[in-house]
């Protein structure tokens, strides 16, 4: 197994990147929407078997829109932060915005290199909460 550098120890970031990076480990340490929420409109666990990240999302709809998000978990900080970026992001979007977020989205809103290794850990949020939209849809 080739083991990469965790993308938050790596020394050779751009002072822009630090800064990101330091935001990603501010949400891992003070995550936002890190909460159950029991009237959830889809709710769906989802696990990265690899390294055992475990996020089970909560989603609110209303009128197509995402009314609420949140989550609950546990994992390394690019999982966590990930996801909990992810749930100041798609507050107010559609569920079509939602199907449409991908890899460029996550890598954006991270602010840093993530190699294909750690991409699992950072996709994980987004990956789940579509899922069990379109679990629910379908």
């Amino acid at each position: 197994m080739i083991l990469e550098p965790d993308p938050l120890q790596v020394g050779q970031l751009s002072d822009e990147q630090q800064m990101y990076k330091e935001n990603i480990l501010d949400h891992y340490k003070h995550p936002h929407n890190k909460r159950v929420v029991s009237d959830s409109t889809y709710v769906l666990a989802g696990r990265n078997p690899l390294c055992g990240d475990a996020i089970t999302v909560y989603v609110t709809v209303r009128d197509g829109s995402i009314e609420d998000v949140a989550f609950e978990g546990a994992g390394c900080a690019i999982s966590q932060a990930s996801m909990s970026m992810l749930t100041d992001e798609l507050k107010g979007k559609t569920l079509e915005r939602l199907a449409a977020m991908g890899q460029d989205d996550i890598v954006t809103m991270l602010g840093i290199p993530i190699g294909p290794v750690r991409m699992k850990c950072a996709m994980l949020g987004l990956r789940t909460t579509q899922e069990a939209v379109a679990a629910r849809r379908s």
